[in-house]
């Protein structure tokens, strides 16, 4: 069984506000029309979304183009390790390209988060930014 996925969405935003809208608690929640997100956005600093359904830590951070963090959720085995979070940016012309490439996740999840990431980030954040 695989333990990873990857997936991409366009956004009609610019890199920089979409980077920074990642790591800010306002913008961050809503982006995702979730529960308040509170977000450390530093290298080291942690974060929870989702009313603490979504949980890390932010491992490295590359203005504009990429954020890797420790990523669980309430969900995890207890025994499970964290999984890897990498968010990647990419800018085309007057959108950005957002990839998640989320690995070391539980077996058994991973098409639920892989669904999570579609139904609960990527549409709610294309809603919030067609509005705009």
């Amino acid at each position: 069984m695989k333990s990873s996925l990857k997936i991409s969405e366009t956004f009609p935003v610019d890199t920089k506000t979409l980077f920074e809208g990642w790591l800010d608690n306002a913008m961050h929640s809503a982006y995702t029309g979730g529960q308040p997100a509170k977000i450390s956005p530093k290298i080291g600093g942690k974060f929870s979304a989702w009313d603490g359904y979504i949980f890390g830590t932010t491992l490295e951070l590359e203005p504009y183009r990429r954020i890797v963090q420790s990523w669980r959720t309430t969900e995890f085995p207890t025994d499970a390790p964290d999984s890897h979070l990498e968010i990647l940016f990419e800018e085309q012309k007057e959108d950005t390209k957002i990839t998640l490439i989320h690995t070391q996740l539980p077996e058994d999840q991973v098409e639920d988060y892989l669904q999570g990431w579609k139904d609960f980030y990527f549409k709610p954040m294309r809603d919030y930014f067609l509005k705009k």
